[in-house]
């Protein structure tokens, strides 16, 4: 199972205006889809929708996106255009782990933390906080247990000894080749995962969304269309790959929508004969 996966970030009625911010900020980076309730955009080549959701769930630092900037004058760039009308959570400067590091909140309230770095790229964060603190670690074996063609790339766990031994400092892994970064967060955050930041898994049949939604909500919860929360509160969304190939007629894309509102586990041959 090689399915493809990209975040997808729920706005309050933005998701037109956000795509726009975005793709002047980083390069490589277009609008794909425009449409009242979807927007899908790349940024430095990677694949989000953008979802006009309502004012439901908010975005905070427990998934942030994590920016490698091969120059300093392209890290300083990037967080100086991500800071116009935003927030600093933690300023650009120098930090024991990088030249130039920092954290910001947009104008849209998603969280980004730009730094120097030697490759490029663009990679979501899950910080594990509030109830799920310490299970960072479990969680990207799980992850990379349901998914194939996965793996753990890099593990690093606080010292022995210390408050915090054995917790997860910091891990690069990927799930069929998409790349994640997994932490834990100590301390009081006040905040954990929510829907604002979910994840698509595109499926190419039912055997597969049958797969990832029986794995996923193993100790989680079952939402609706497509839509569950795993046992560690990270939100995913199961749904055809040609989802949007059965939605792209006015007409039948309708009567499939209305059918989708009906489900929880999407089911393919439903759909299609919409």
């Amino acid at each position: 199972m090689n399915n493809s996966i990209h975040p997808c970030l729920w706005f309050d009625g933005k998701a037109k205006e956000a795509a726009t911010f975005y793709c002047a900020v980083f390069p490589n980076s277009r609008i794909t889809v425009d449409t009242p309730m979807v927007v899908n955009f790349e940024l430095m080549g990677k694949k989000f929708m953008g979802l006009n959701g309502g004012p439901v769930f908010r975005f905070n630092p427990s998934i942030s996106f994590f920016v490698i900037c091969k120059t300093e004058a392209e890290t300083n760039d990037i967080y100086d255009k991500l800071a116009n009308g935003g927030e600093a959570l933690m300023p650009i400067g120098k930090y024991d782990w990088s030249e130039r590091y920092g954290w910001i909140k947009d104008k849209f309230g998603l969280t980004w933390q730009v730094m120097l770095g030697d490759k490029a790229s663009l990679t979501p964060s899950l910080l594990f906080t509030s109830g799920v603190f310490g299970k960072a670690d479990a969680a990207i074996h799980f992850y990379t247990a349901v998914f194939g063609n996965s793996g753990i790339n890099v593990a690093q766990y606080y010292p022995e000894k210390t408050a915090f031994a054995g917790k997860l400092l910091y891990a690069e892994f990927n799930l069929n080749g998409y790349r994640l970064i997994a932490m834990d967060g100590p301390g009081e955050h006040g905040y954990t995962f929510n829907e604002a930041v979910s994840f698509v898994v595109a499926c190419n049949n039912q055997v597969e969304i049958d797969h990832y939604w029986t794995k996923l909500t193993e100790g989680g919860n079952e939402s609706m269309c497509g839509w569950l929360r795993d046992q560690f509160g990270v939100s995913w969304q199961i749904i055809p790959a040609n989802i949007s190939q059965l939605m792209s007629d006015p007409e039948k894309g309708a009567r499939v929508m209305q059918e989708i509102l009906k489900m929880k586990k999407l089911e393919m041959e439903i759909l299609m004969n919409a």
